[in-house]
């Protein structure tokens, strides 16, 4: 049997009501050369059945069920099955745009010294509305400056090397940043790329969202981060020492209480904007009283302010709006800057007409 192009790997966890148009969008890609390895890691819910129905009407699929291993774990089983020539993410809840594979496979194929893309992402709701569109850098040296602050990719939307994929060893167990820790690596042996073009659709539903996950991202990203700097010093790599990774094993290992309050309150910020974009003001309001409530002293000061501005848009939509003042007092004081912000606006939309 001839190998496919594209090994698409999804992990499966109690699907749900999203998964057929998940599977469907991969089913119904203008570039047909690929195989579908989907891990079912222990679902409880009808995903097993489902998995097993496109399965027996669709000869690129291979479904494999298994105990709940975590997604790390069930993620590097579905790439050790994969005998493509790339391996492609996908994720149980979102919808892959039908040339997805096609552009991917087009720039890699024309760019043999590119081992990770990306692109940019719809974010929708649960219902499939557009909330909002991003886009990350594209030139692979832009992308390597910013992956020293963050992540630039979005898992699902990424196409990469297998090979490169096999020598890295595949994900670590690096909790919710496993994919930012297989990034950096990635930066250290080839070229990476960002299309500028939409591929994918990504569902924002309340069920991604907690407290601990927010932290132990933050925690991840930070080893993830922080095991880069020591690879680059020629240090040996921290994360093969961490059986846990804490927030007092990131400080011995060089990260500093800014760094460290900083990241986590950033993750949270993150989920907040997320929240009140699907008017889930309730779980907004919820995480921001837990960061604000955490005596983050050593965070930048504009996270803390921005904070604080979110909070603001959440009381105005409530009409509390003592409340909302109080809040938008809090973020000027926290960081007097913020008062430009809507003179600069309005000169934006001057120069723009």
């Amino acid at each position: 049997m001839n190998s496919p192009t594209v090994s698409v790997v999804m992990s499966v966890f109690n699907g749900g009501s999203f998964l057929s148009q998940a599977v469907e969008s991969i089913l119904h890609q203008s570039f047909e050369d690929f195989e579908f390895i989907i891990v079912d890691d222990g679902s409880t819910d009808a995903s097993a059945s489902t998995l097993d129905g496109f399965q027996s009407r669709d000869a690129r699929i291979h479904v494999v069920h298994q105990k709940n291993t975590g997604l790390v774990h069930a993620l590097n089983r579905g790439c050790a099955l994969a005998r493509g020539k790339y391996i492609a993410r996908m994720d149980a809840d979102d919808i892959a745009l039908p040339d997805r594979l096609a552009s991917q496979v087009e720039f890699l194929e024309s760019h043999p010294t590119v081992v990770l893309l990306g692109g940019a992402v719809d974010f929708i709701d649960a219902r499939g509305n557009k909330l909002h569109t991003a886009r990350y850098p594209a030139a692979d040296t832009a992308i390597k400056r910013a992956l020293l602050d963050s992540s630039v990719f979005w898992h699902p939307t990424v196409l990469m090397s297998r090979r490169a994929f096999v020598c890295l060893g595949g994900y670590r167990n690096v909790p919710d940043a496993e994919d930012y820790d297989l990034w950096l690596r990635m930066a250290e042996i080839g070229e990476l790329a960002n299309l500028s073009q939409v591929l994918l659709r990504y569902r924002v539903h309340a069920q991604q969202v907690s407290v601990l996950r927010c932290r132990t991202q933050a925690l991840g990203s930070l080893a993830a981060r922080a095991s880069a700097v020591a690879r680059r010093r020629g240090d040996c790599d921290p994360l093969h020492r961490m059986s846990e990774i804490t927030a007092s094993l990131l400080s011995a290992n060089g990260v500093s209480d800014r760094s460290l309050q900083t990241t986590i309150a950033r993750s949270y910020l993150s989920s907040i904007r997320n929240m009140f974009l699907l008017r889930d003001h309730a779980s907004a309001l919820n995480m921001l009283g837990v960061l604000h409530s955490s005596g983050f002293e050593h965070a930048e000061r504009w996270v803390i302010s921005d904070s604080h501005l979110c909070a603001a848009k959440v009381y105005w939509s409530q009409a509390k709006y003592i409340r909302c003042l109080f809040s938008c007092v809090v973020a000027v004081i926290k960081r007097p800057i913020v008062l430009g912000r809507p003179f600069k606006s309005a000169l934006r939309a001057i120069f723009a007409t």
